[in-house]
């Protein structure tokens, strides 16, 4: 990101702002990281990012859906190049069923208006879980960068 002149930006639920954290250990942290939110709590999604009810209510908040939309209104708050959100289910008590159980997670990424993303589910215990998704998250991004030479500033 830093070779190619673009900056970042994260709004994170599940994972917390850990995603962020883990940016700003980076040697071009300064060059590249703009920030981050976490929004952990489905009401911070909706007053913060102003991802409407209606989504939330109809998706769950962890859902694709509402983790596209959170990349979507990132750009109001903090300007940045790419737009990373998280959102998932790293412990019980949340939106899970049969077909969402604990440990799916939900990675959206806009890098200069391109879309790429992820739901996997992970096993493990909530650091596991979160760690894998950071992982994940990095991989998804140095793929996208790799491939689409024509991303620059």
């Amino acid at each position: 990101m830093a070779e190619k002149g673009l900056t970042i930006a994260f709004a994170e639920s599940a994972t917390a702002g850990w995603l962020c954290s883990e940016f700003a250990l980076t040697e071009e942290s300064g060059q590249v990281l703009k920030g981050g939110l976490a929004c952990y709590d489905a009401d911070l999604k909706m007053s913060l990012l102003k991802v409407p009810r209606e989504l939330i209510d109809e998706f769950t908040p962890e859902s694709m859906e509402v983790t596209r939309e959170m990349a979507y209104r990132l750009g109001q708050l903090i300007p940045a190049d790419i737009y990373v959100t998280v959102t998932g289910l790293t412990t019980p008590g949340g939106s899970e069923t049969p077909e969402k159980p604990v440990g799916t997670m939900f990675v959206f990424a806009l890098i200069k208006g391109r879309e790429a993303s992820f739901r996997k589910v992970f096993a493990g215990n909530c650091e596991e879980v979160i760690r894998q998704t950071i992982i994940g998250t990095a991989e998804l991004l140095i793929a996208e960068l790799k491939n689409n030479r024509d991303i620059a500033v």
